[in-house]
């Protein structure tokens, strides 16, 4: 059945089957629930047997956790995804041209288009990135651009992830848990592929080639830096280099060696082409930004700024994902693009603005406030979840540094149907498609990262805070 307050992706507004899941729907009527029970469990052994855990801070026991995972695939039209696509691509374009903008000549800001305090004053903004050209003039090798589709059916980008987006680990091992376990459903939907996606990463990443680093000599040498065993998202990173078929390095493996980042071998140090890196900005360089970070490498800026290495994403890509940022999206796409934003944001108010904090601080329990800089559900209000104490200690928190923050009303995500004890149920789902950017292509990967608020009700669906992750299907057209 359907929430009247909600769009559900199967049954529309109208109790009318939608037709991307005619041929799935078909299937499931003829399926035995306890037969899909024990898919459900085999699922979770699967990914049991195969580490797919992330860790959970802020609590006393920081426990690692099993990625939950629902076996009812998202289903997507291939003319839908043809529009979102679309979208995407424009929105990525138009971030690419700003950061390079706002590290060079500022139009953006001269045009009146962006106060010039959203730039100067950002955490995120890195002073030491000013009049340096990324190679193939790429900055975000790797983007997430998180959407949500409302109660009019309509999808709006919720944030941008240009820094460090996570999650395509799961998107692929969803993939290849229900080919494992429903074959035939996949012999009567056509699915566009996800699994070419490494290969992808690993052509697209080997494109940007700095000016001094292997160019025409062979084969470029790709690395991906993580910061340890210990990060939330370690299992993604050594997942992608061990599907890339590149090293997976820490901080300690790498050393500046005649001008050139190199990685420890066992025939000495190699010389590094290009660097998929997985840890921040701060801790990149303790030369050039935290001298205490035991993460990145020293003098690693120094290497990048002469052309010896290329960074994946570029230093300084953060302040795309700025929320605050974020709610001049529609102006930044229209300077850079020419072009109406094919991709709608959704309102934002920024705290920012007297007026704006006027009115989020009169409306606290019907809003959703979100840290600038936040990410992983972490940090934020959901106000209509509240209680009067949360509220009343958030008040103070906004008081106190609202530059810090902004807010959005609170969304009617759509719902897709979930596995649960009594069958079908529509839970809320967000979705991030995950996109590589090369000098010359943009590739958007048909599908993404479902994920999905498991408890009935809930609009949070962050793992981190109880959610979990489905298999996103685009079909063919």
């Amino acid at each position: 059945m359907t929430d009247t307050k909600f769009f559900d992706e199967m049954w529309g507004f109208e109790e009318n089957l939608r037709e991307p899941y005619e041929k799935f729907h078909d299937w499931f009527k003829q399926e035995d629930m306890s037969r899909l029970r024990a898919k459900q469990r085999e699922a979770e052994d699967l990914f049991r047997l195969t580490g797919i855990t992330f860790n959970v801070y802020g609590r006393a026991e920081a426990e690692e956790r099993l990625i939950p995972f629902d076996i009812i695939p998202r289903i997507i039209s291939g003319t839908e995804w043809f529009r979102l696509s679309r979208g995407i691509e424009q929105r990525v374009r138009a971030i690419n041209a700003f950061l390079h903008d706002i590290y060079h000549k500022q139009e953006i800001i001269k045009a009146g288009r962006i106060p010039a305090e959203m730039i100067a004053a950002n955490e995120a903004f890195l002073p030491q990135m000013i009049g340096v050209e990324p190679p193939g003039g790429v900055y975000t090798h790797i983007v997430g651009i998180d959407l949500v589709r409302t109660g009019a059916g309509e999808f709006y980008v919720l944030e941008d992830n240009a820094r460090t987006p996570s999650g395509v680990s799961y998107m692929l091992e969803n993939r290849e848990t229900m080919l494992q376990m429903f074959p035939e459903l996949f012999s009567r939907n056509r699915v566009q592929p996800v699994q070419n996606y490494p290969t992808s990463l690993r052509r697209s990443l080997g494109a940007t080639v700095p000016v001094n680093g292997t160019a025409n000599d062979g084969e470029p040498v790709v690395a991906v830096l993580t910061p340890g065993i210990f990060n939330s998202a370690y299992f993604e990173h050594a997942f992608l280099a061990d599907q890339m078929g590149v090293e997976l390095v820490e901080g300690h493996d790498l050393r500046v060696v005649d001008g050139r980042v190199a990685m420890r071998t066992i025939r000495g140090y190699t010389p590094i082409d290009v660097l998929y890196r997985r840890v921040d900005d701060d801790f990149l360089d303790p030369l050039n930004f935290r001298p205490d970070s035991q993460l990145g490498v020293p003098g690693i800026m120094d290497v990048y700024r002469a052309g010896g290495i290329t960074i994946a994403n570029a230093p300084g890509t953060g302040i795309a994902d700025d929320k605050a940022i974020y709610s001049y999206m529609p102006d930044i796409v229209e300077f850079y693009t020419g072009e109406r934003p094919l991709l709608n944001n959704v309102p934002t108010w920024r705290c920012s603005n007297p007026d704006d904090l006027a009115y989020v601080l009169d409306n606290l329990s019907e809003l959703v406030v979100k840290e600038v800089h936040g990410s992983g559900g972490y940090g934020m209000l959901v106000g209509p979840a509240a209680t009067k104490k949360d509220i009343a200690e958030f008040r103070k928190k906004l008081e106190a540094r609202p530059s810090n923050y902004i807010a959005q009303p609170t969304l009617s995500l759509s719902t897709v149907p979930t596995f649960t004890r009594a069958g079908l149920s529509p839970r809320h789902v967000d979705l991030r498609p995950f996109v590589l950017v090369s000098p010359n292509d943009i590739n958007v990967t048909p599908g993404g990262l479902t994920r999905v608020a498991l408890k009935k009700g809930s609009l949070v669906v962050n793992s981190s805070q109880g959610g979990g992750t489905k298999d996103t299907w685009v079909l063919e057209e």
